[in-house]
């Protein structure tokens, strides 16, 4: 079997068809800043039948998780450094993705800086295009007015209904999910605030 760069080029982009990416035809699901790859990782290890890419900004922290998946060999699991709004919105194939996990997106707090914000309408419009029906897309943050915004948005969306967040099927155990922010804010106790929505047009 072909061993598979676990980092996505640039090149790979244009015309992005996941067959090609990963060489198969399994579902696949996205996550939106997979920092180190914690929960990257232990869903690839869990489920070899799904494929994942990995999506991270900072650099040091997307060059740790390609690092990590290379070491543990994975072969189901890409990771790509890009903004995960434009991949959303003019790269990723409509009707192709079974899941969308974005857990702890930067809320970025100012006011004058909410146009920065993950969570705006043309993403959630393009978020929605690119679940397949019955594709579902999870929340998490310790934001809570940016919680707000997000519920807000997602549950006014004609094409999504809100589920059940905790779904064993998508990544929840024992733990949670167990994201590096998650374990280190419930030790600040701090409140955690969850969402999930699927695709029902």
């Amino acid at each position: 079997m072909m061993t598979r760069e676990v980092a996505l080029r640039p090149e790979e982009l244009s015309d992005l068809r996941w067959e090609s990416v990963f060489g198969d035809d399994h579902p696949v699901e996205v996550e939106i800043g997979c920092g180190k790859g914690g929960f990257l990782l232990r869903r690839a290890q869990a489920h070899p039948e799904i494929n994942l890419l990995g999506i991270e900004w900072a650099g040091e922290f997307y060059r740790y998780a390609v690092d990590r998946m290379r070491r543990r060999g994975v072969g189901n699991v890409r990771v790509l450094r890009a903004d995960a709004s434009h991949f959303i919105r003019a790269v990723c194939p409509r009707d192709s993705l079974s899941a969308l996990h974005v857990y702890h997106p930067d809320p970025w707090p100012k006011k004058r800086h909410h146009k920065r914000r993950l969570f705006q309408q043309p993403f959630v419009d393009a978020a929605a295009a690119c679940l397949v029906r019955g594709g579902r897309l999870a929340v998490q943050t310790d934001h809570a007015e940016y919680y707000g915004q997000i519920f807000a948005l997602l549950r006014s969306h004609a094409a999504l209904r809100e589920v059940d967040f905790r779904d064993e099927r998508f990544g929840w155990g024992p733990e949670g999910l167990a994201t590096n922010f998650e374990v280190k804010y419930a030790r600040e106790g701090r409140p955690i605030y969850q969402v999930a929505v699927e695709r029902c047009a």
